[in-house]
């Protein structure tokens, strides 16, 4: 592998050496552009998009893009004829073995290889037009920025391989300031609603000129008047006057609002002053289609004045629906009001488009009509979920979810889901599946008792979700049978913020094949059969060849191990001379009854999650989210019954008791040329009480395609120890990841990342061994790092992710810990779907 790699840095650079290959006698190509500003180099991305021509795209300093459009050749042939003039012993050769439709193809296939290499963008030619106008770009800039007297000097250096780069020098001057401000206000109306606003504007005599300001106080000035009534008001009604002639870098400014617009009537345009306008009249279409227009409309009816229609039957409650409009009859006119009408009918997920429409009731200079047109999505829509999976018990496997929605069950936007889940995957101890079923229905309002819904205004389109559901798994774990009740309120306290709130969030987990538990954990077996060895030699005298200290065969196994395991933790003479042996037979008990245990979990759980992402394509934003549960307070209450093993129970199910608190932050920063930076942290903590043990799905674990890639899922862990089970788990975690993200090629990008950390043991058990515990901040030391390098196929609607790990620090290592697994042979390859984060 090493061998291969060097082959390929070493084409690689012979390949660099030719990158002007298609570049004629007389030009340069363009390798680099340096901006100094006041003689500083400035690197800011800001300034980047004003540079017209760019060098070809690199990475890792190479331009790779570059180098498939140089393998072709536009001296090539261009059709199969004039390949075949060329290349006649070829062509002739598949022409008479085959047939000449043969040989025509044959002659395609390599015209069609050249043009795909010459198809990606060749080298970047300097271009004195583009140069100049990149000057321009940053003249215009920086007046923006009130640098008036700014100069910009380009200098070309032309090199004798054909390259070159481009130097812009920047010259700001000194800046101009802001100095009398006058507001003239043309209009009472206008002028009574900015002075009774109480809000400040955004210049400031003394303040530096900005266009980027101005404009911020155009945007302010419109949306005080548009939500204030005035519907018609427009920024070609605002004018701002700046004299920039004055010698001592000051200017005065006069920002002047007009009182009129132009109105087209019956062809001619006449100033007409505004006027606050509100609404008088609200029709709402339900069932609107393109199609149906001008149908007649068939069915009607009034709800607290405004009217529903429909050209079937009206399909919606007027009751429900009415909550999701906020300008009401007889109300002032106002953009926000608007803006949150089309949101939360949106967020009504029934609609494939809503279209509210304005318009000025004649024989009226004040008055308005808002008709809202509803095109209604498919009642029934089917879905698909499809996930490759991958962890340190199961090999490669699939899994894959069908849902089908059904959309306004009981007339009040509601949607209605049923979802059918299966997997299947292979694992060393045989292959294994899983099937599920769950049904969900979420309420677009808070459905809660005692007036309770009222608490969350409608404004932040509050939802209910209930949900209830069942899997049954064979040969995963213990063919473990779940059944789940989920109660969700969840709401959006602003256009960043959202507030969730799970009530009786019950899962009841219950094992139905805990007699292969040591078949699934067969190092837990062998450690144990160790263990027996050094007992039996200590307690007994056989010398049977064939005696085994426990039972080979997987019925007796757990038995027999769970006698032995009670005979040592009974036996004071053997933990006072092979203490060692006395906690690992402990340990695994304690693991045996953890996991084996059936466990009913209620939990009730409260998030709150900050998101400044404005849309889909947003690559500059933080994400921040909180979550804190509990379970079984309330039932730990109630119950006074326990277990064999001392363990609280209801209804005779050992009864989940913790409290869990998850703290995740990511940033993410678009850094140019389509490439992104992304940071992600992740700290989470559980701690049971009244002598609980804690859910081993409830527990954290390291290691997976979206956690720290070096490891494979359950891999790593805790602390320094290197058990060598088929699992760990831990009750703190603590997890870094940082990852560079760019294109390389069409749909293909890339990207390098590093992961950083672990899982430890909190709950203080004595069962833990030292080095699994995190005792103190000198717990941090035991942090396991990962790097390595990923492909992703972005298909915008699927994102296809390849990434290869290598464990850059092992602190289970004795000695040199950095760099000693470093290699292709120790690496772990993760296939997933989406970015990790």
């Amino acid at each position: 592998m090493k061998k291969l790699s060097l082959s390929f840095l070493f084409l690689l650079i012979l390949v660099s050496c030719n990158s002007t290959k298609h570049v004629a006698e007389d030009e340069h190509m363009l390798t680099q552009n340096y901006i100094f500003v006041d003689s500083v180099r400035n690197k800011s991305s800001d300034i980047q998009k004003y540079i017209l021509q760019k060098p070809n795209p690199r990475f890792l300093n190479f331009p790779f893009a570059l180098y498939l459009h140089n393998i072709g050749s536009y001296k090539k042939p261009k059709t199969p004829s004039e390949w075949g003039k060329k290349n006649p012993r070829s062509y002739n050769f598949i022409k008479n073995i085959f047939s000449e439709k043969q040989s025509i193809g044959y002659a395609n296939s390599f015209i069609g290889l050249n043009n795909w290499f010459l198809k990606y963008q060749g080298p970047e030619i300097i271009n004195n037009r583009k140069i100049k106008r990149t000057a321009d770009n940053l003249w215009a800039y920086y007046k923006t920025q009130g640098y008036f007297k700014s100069k910009v000097d380009t200098v070309v250096n032309l090199y004798k391989d054909k390259k070159a780069t481009v130097e812009y020098h920047i010259t700001k001057g000194k800046p101009t300031l802001l100095d009398t401000i006058n507001i003239k206000i043309e209009s009472p109306v206008l002028d009574s609603i900015y002075k009774n606003s109480n809000t400040s504007s955004m210049l400031k005599s003394g303040s530096q000129y900005n266009d980027k300001t101005f404009r911020n106080e155009a945007s302010r000035v419109l949306k005080l008047f548009r939500n204030n009534g005035i519907y018609n008001f427009t920024e070609s009604s605002l004018g701002f006057y700046v004299d920039s002639t004055r010698a001592d870098y000051k200017t005065n400014v006069e920002f002047l609002i007009s009182g009129n617009r132009l109105e087209d009537k019956n062809g001619s345009y006449i100033n007409t002053p505004y006027k606050i306008k509100k609404i008088t009249e609200v029709n709402v279409t339900t069932d609107y289609s393109f199609t149906k227009k001008g149908e007649p409309l068939l069915d009607s009816l009034n709800y607290k004045g405004i009217n529903f229609f429909a050209h079937g039957k009206i399909k919606y409650n007027p009751k429900f629906l009415s909550q999701s409009i906020f300008l009401k009859p007889n109300g002032i006119y106002k953009d926000t009001l608007r803006n949150l009408t089309r949101n939360h009918l949106k967020s009504l997920k029934n609609f494939k488009s809503t279209n509210i429409k304005f318009s000025e009731i004649p024989g009226t200079d004040n008055e308005l009509k808002m008709d809202i047109l509803l095109a209604p999505t498919e009642k029934y829509t089917l879905g698909l979920e499809t996930e490759i999976t991958h962890s340190n018990i199961r090999n490669i496997g699939s899994s894959a979810k069908f849902s089908i929605t059904n959309r306004n069950a009981f007339r009040g936007a509601e949607l209605l889901k049923l979802s059918f889940l299966g997997s299947y995957f292979n694992s060393n101890s045989g292959p294994g599946w899983e099937i599920g079923a769950d049904a969900s229905l979420e309420i677009p309002r808070l459905v809660a008792p005692f007036g309770l819904s009222k608490l969350v205004p409608k404004e932040m389109s509050p939802r209910t979700l209930f949900s209830i559901g069942s899997s049954f798994q064979k040969n995963i774990g213990l063919d473990r049978q779940t059944f789940t009740f989920l109660s969700d309120y969840k709401w959006q306290f602003n256009p960043k913020k959202t507030i969730q709130l799970e009530i009786f969030n019950t899962q009841y987990i219950q094992n139905l094949n805990i007699s292969s538990y040591f078949d699934i954990y067969s190092s837990e077996f062998s450690n144990l059969d160790d263990v027996a060895e050094v007992y039996d030699a200590a307690n007994t005298s056989t010398t049977d060849p064939n005696y085994h200290p426990l039972s080979d065969k997987i019925e007796d196994q757990v038995t027999k191990a769970i006698i032995f395991m009670t005979k040592v933790s009974d036996n004071n003479s053997f933990k006072t001379t092979n203490p060692d042996d006395y906690n690992t037979a402990l340990n695994i008990l304690n693991r045996y009854n953890i996991i084996t245990s059936d466990f009913l979990i209620p939990v009730l759980a409260y998030s709150y999650t900050y998101n400044s992402q404005t849309k889909f394509n947003d690559n500059n934003f933080s994400f921040f989210k909180a979550r804190i549960a509990n379970s079984g307070n309330v039932l730990g209450l109630i119950s006074k019954n326990t277990n064999a093993n001392g363990k609280k129970t209801f209804a005779k199910i050992p009864l989940a008791q913790y409290f869990k608190t998850d703290l995740e932050y990511k940033r993410f920063w678009d850094v140019g040329a389509n490439s992104v930076l992304g940071f992600r942290t992740f700290l989470g903590a559980i701690i049971p009480y009244d002598n609980s043990d804690i859910p081993f799905t409830k527990s954290y674990f390291a290691g997976g395609s979206n956690d720290i890639r070096a490891w494979q899922t359950y891999e790593l862990g805790p602390g320094s120890r290197n058990t060598g089970l088929e699992f760990n788990v831990g009750s703190l975690k603590f997890l870094t990841s940082a990852e560079y993200r760019f294109d390389v090629v069409s749909k293909l990008k890339g990207a390098l990342f590093i992961d950083a950390g672990n899982i430890w043991d909190i709950t203080g058990s004595s069962f833990v061994d030292e080095d699994a515990k995190f005792s103190s901040l000198s717990s941090l030391k035991n942090i396991a790092i990962g790097s390595g390098f990923g492909a992703r196929l972005d298909f915008s609607f699927l994102i296809l992710r390849f990434d290869i790990g290598f464990k850059t620090y092992e602190p289970y290592l004795t000695g040199n810990k950095w760099l000693k697994n470093y290699n292709f042979a120790n690496a772990v390859y993760n296939i997933g779907i989406n970015y990790p984060f």
